[in-house]
């Protein structure tokens, strides 16, 4: 299984790269796993949320494959239990051959282009976390979730 996990803008506190990194290591052990890191955009102030949200959306399109199945971290998506997601993951991977993209955006969300290309949302919780601490609490989940699958200790149900 290959697993793209886009974000857009850097990660700015050290314990959160730290945790990041750890997990990203982890994941190795169970899939081809890809960070790519989106650039800020330059000069936001003198552009409208829209127009930002589009510019961010043109970058996270142009790193979209068409075989790629594109998932959204959203906070509108499907909640899932640990276990749930993890089986979801597991149906998805029989079904589905290209990469899986995960995607977090920036801080105003989405592009409506990148809403329509996306196949799934997925949602972490009903609290609003910072897009800094999501990376690294997603990269946990999708550890978990390849544990579980496993059938590995790292998960205590």
């Amino acid at each position: 299984m290959k697993i793209r996990f886009l974000v857009v803008g850097k990660t700015a506190f050290e314990d959160l790269k730290v945790g990041e990194q750890r997990y990203q290591q982890r994941l190795g052990h169970y899939c081809s796993f890809e960070r790519i890191e989106i650039p800020d955009i330059k000069n936001p102030k003198a552009l409208s949320q829209a127009q930002i949200k589009d510019r961010e959306g043109a970058q996270i399109l142009a790193k979209i494959n068409p075989t790629d199945f594109l998932i959204l971290l959203d906070e509108n998506g499907k909640q899932f239990s640990s276990v749930d997601f993890a089986a979801w993951l597991a149906q998805k991977q029989l079904q589905h051959t290209g990469s899986f993209v995960f995607v977090i955006g920036g801080a105003y969300g989405f592009s409506p282009a990148v809403y329509e290309r996306a196949q799934f949302k997925q949602s972490l919780s009903y609290m609003t976390f910072s897009h800094q601490m999501v990376r690294m609490i997603f990269l946990e989940q999708l550890y978990r979730a390849f544990s579980i699958l496993k059938g590995e200790p790292y998960h205590h149900a």
